[in-house]
């Protein structure tokens, strides 16, 4: 049984899925300035704020819901993901004044197992930090929290292009 569809020419080894070169056009300068134009960055401040916004909403409601404890519960869940993540925010401040890449990207790195382990440590201590702990509600606040990346991304686009969300 043979292949009637394999390409038997040279394989390169640069250009292995075998897409063109020619089609890869690089953006001049004054391109690169408009796309970063219409594509701002996100700021990690306005996130996190985000998630303080959402975190106060799902503690109220939860306590609402389902009382005191489940409440704070709840918002433990969601300082657990804000906490790490504003240190994270702050760890990468300086960031861009690195000219190496390499030093970005290892920064990046760095302060990211930071924010993790920072979480791992405030989920574990979530037992002797918090009377009356309600697991169902501190994963509620932890999971909504977390989601408000998405959201936030989302929200940012339709800042960034009013007139085509119309």
């Amino acid at each position: 049984m043979t292949n009637t569809h394999a390409d038997h020419g040279s394989v390169d080894a640069d250009n292995p899925d075998g897409v063109a070169d020619d089609e890869f056009k690089p953006l001049t300068a004054e391109e690169a300035n408009q796309w970063r134009r219409r594509n701002p960055s996100v700021s990690p401040w306005w996130v996190i704020g985000m998630q303080v916004v959402a975190a106060l909403v799902v503690a109220v409601v939860v306590s609402w819901g389902f009382g005191r404890a489940a409440g704070f519960s709840a918002a433990y869940g969601a300082l657990a993901v804000i906490v790490p993540a504003m240190v994270l925010a702050r760890g990468l401040r300086r960031q861009s004044l690195l000219k190496d890449s390499g030093a970005a990207f290892l920064s990046f790195v760095v302060w990211e197992v930071v924010k993790v382990v920072l979480t791992v440590a405030l989920l574990l201590a979530a037992p002797k930090l918090v009377p009356s702990l309600n697991w169902l509600a501190l994963v509620a606040g932890f999971v909504v929290t977390m989601k408000v990346y998405w959201v936030a991304a989302w929200l940012q686009s339709k800042r960034q292009h009013p007139a085509e969300n119309l």
